[in-house]
Formats: structure tokens, C-alpha cells, sequence
């Protein structure tokens, strides 16, 4: 598939797609489990809540804001990803959620609660291993911390904490919820990401970001 000139193939584009969506559902899975969720979702969810949007309008607008900075120094880390993860994960999150609600009605107790977190953890980090294996651009959130590395003496691990632990303390002095889900999300997706790009994602796609086609 031709896309501004580049001929994408269509694996690549379906596999950013499906990721975009298994996130969206990963981050209702945490929302179910009312142990928090990852800090930018976490934040989001919270300004919702106190400037009376749903969470679908506020993380598009969020993300509009964060696509100026993107734009000007990070537009290397724009790509058709950018666009669809930006317009449409917050609409999948609301849709999930709901469908969680009334399916399950909700987790109100621990033992549910942290076993909804695990399969969010798990959920997530196969959304987000497909999205960036498909190698089509970042959301603008996600760009923040590549853009801070490329321009600070500052490894892109060190980078990622500082933008979640930033959006974690905002999020938290405005009343939002920030708990283990937070935390798991800070420090667990990494290593599952990581194992579900070398053992699913990479084989699926049939890619490698950097190497092209295998």
C-alpha cells in the first residue's frame, strides 16, 4: 500500500492497526481494575473527569497539544501510527470499558482486581509490541521521551521515567488514581513488550524496525 509516497505493506499497516486497538483494551483492563493505570491514561482520565469530557475527546485534545512539540522537533517520529492512535485509541478505551461494565459489572474485590492488572499488563504490552514493531510512527505522548533523548545526555530509559513519573505526580495532585496498575505499567511492560516482539510481533509482521523485511 502506497502511503505519501512510500509503499507500506499491508501487514504492517493491519499489525499498527490491531495494536492501536489491543492497547485500547489493555488500558480499560486497567481502568476495570480500579488499581490505576498507566500514568498517561492515568492523567488523562483524571482531566476528564474534572473538566466534564469524556475520556474519548480529552485524550484526542490531550493529544493535539502534545502533537506541537512532536511537530516541531520530532517529526521523524511521525507516521500514519501517529495519527490513528491519537484519534482513535481513547474511542476504544471508552467502547471496552463499557463492554467490561456490563459484562462483569465490576472488580470489588482484591483477588479480582489484581488478576484484572496482570492480564492488563499482558494485554498492553502485546498492543504496544505490535505497534512498534509496525514501525509507522509514535504517538505524541510516546514521542516526548524520544525527543528528550535525542537531545539530552540522558539514555531514553531515563527519558520514559521521568515523562511517567511526571504524568504520575500530576495525575496524583489532581486527585487522580495512581496505584499498582501505575506502577506494573512503569516497570513490568518493558521486558513483556520485548518478549512478545522477538517471539510474535516480529514473525507476525514479518519485520524488524531498522532491518526491513526478514
Amino acid at each position: 500500500m502506497n502511503i505519501l509516497g512510500q509503499k507500506i505493506p499491508l501487514r504492517r499497516i493491519l499489525g499498527m492497526i490491531a495494536g492501536v486497538v489491543i492497547i485500547g483494551i489493555g488500558i480499560a483492563v486497567f481502568k476495570f481494575s480500579h488499581l490505576g493505570n498507566d500514568s498517561i491514561s492515568a492523567l488523562n482520565m483524571r482531566i476528564s473527569e474534572l473538566v466534564g469530557l469524556s475520556f474519548s475527546i480529552e485524550n484526542v485534545l490531550m493529544n493535539l497539544f502534545l502533537f506541537i512539540p512532536q511537530l516541531i522537533w520530532g517529526r521523524r517520529y511521525i507516521g500514519l501510527g501517529t495519527i490513528i492512535n491519537s484519534l482513535c485509541i481513547g474511542f476504544v478505551v471508552t467502547f471496552t470499558s463499557d463492554i467490561l461494565v456490563g459484562v462483569f459489572g465490576s472488580a470489588n474485590t482484591l483477588p479480582l482486581q489484581l488478576l484484572w492488572v496482570v492480564i492488563g499488563v499482558l494485554v498492553v504490552a502485546l498492543g504496544a509490541s505490535l505497534y512498534q514493531t509496525a514501525d509507522l510512527g509514535v504517538a505524541p505522548y510516546d514521542a516526548l521521551s524520544l525527543m528528550l533523548a535525542d537531545r539530552l545526555p540522558v539514555p531514553y530509559f531515563g527519558c520514559r521515567i521521568f515523562t511517567d513519573a511526571l504524568c504520575a505526580v500530576i495525575a496524583w495532585l489532581l486527585g487522580g488514581l495512581i496505584g499498582l496498575g501505575t506502577l506494573l505499567c512503569a516497570f513490568a511492560l518493558g521486558p513483556f513488550v520485548q518478549f512478545f516482539t522477538k517471539h510474535f510481533s516480529e514473525k507476525i509482521l514479518q519485520y524488524q524496525p531498522g532491518k526491513g523485511v526478514q
